[in-house]
């Protein structure tokens, strides 16, 4: 590694961060031997550890994928005016007032879409800007907010559904009737060991312990 934190492979000098230019500096049919790379200097990480994250690191390739996805259903929801993660929140609204049915809380709602409380409270604070959605304080606990929808939030949401059913079916078409729910069963399994909350969601998705 050269200075400045820079690595020279070929005569060519790359800063750690290796884009995606680089990672696809080796193609698909070459072979790389990671046990039998050259040792790296004390303290610096050789080129062939840059490979097997690229081409193994469960973490990266779902990154990739879900940036993918999100940017796909950005396109599709443009029309209606969302986001795909607008589109999520408002629907993990979408809810009667019934006994039995949990309310829409801050905390239950965030835990559904798998972020904090101050991801969500920035997200809703948009919609709610937008005349979308609202939060109430939760009756008998003025402590506790209930996030609901407005005749608009709904009006919008509706206007939505038809465009992620078609998106949807495109999807789950790519991939295959076996392949989609292949990929929802794992998924699942990767979301259910971060659970850390014991709030009752819109669906419970925790593995029993």
């Amino acid at each position: 590694m050269g200075r400045n934190g820079l690595m020279s492979i070929g005569g060519a000098r790359l800063t750690p961060y290796v884009d995606t230019n680089i990672m696809g500096y080796m193609s698909t049919k070459s072979q790389v031997n990671f046990h039998a790379s050259p040792h790296a200097a004390e303290g610096e990480v050789p080129f062939s550890m840059t490979l097997l994250v690229r081409d193994t690191c469960l973490c990266l390739h779902v990154q990739r994928a879900a940036r993918a996805l999100a940017r796909r259903f950005d396109r599709a929801l443009k029309p209606v005016g969302l986001t795909n993660g607008q589109f999520s929140l408002l629907m993990s609204l979408n809810r009667p007032d019934l006994p039995g049915v949990p309310r829409a809380t801050v905390g239950s709602v965030a835990e559904l879409l798998g972020i904090d409380r101050t991801t969500l409270t920035a997200a809703a604070r948009v919609l709610v800007r937008r005349d979308l959605m609202a939060v109430k304080m939760e009756p008998g606990d003025r402590r506790s907010k209930v996030l609901v929808l407005t005749p608009e939030g709904r009006r919008v949401l509706a206007e939505a559904v038809p465009i992620w059913i078609r998106e949807h079916e495109a999807l789950e078409a790519e991939l295959g009737a076996d392949g989609a729910n292949r990929f929802r069963k794992e998924l699942g399994i990767l979301c259910s060991e971060d659970l850390h909350s014991k709030r009752p969601g819109l669906v419970k998705t925790a593995r029993s312990r």
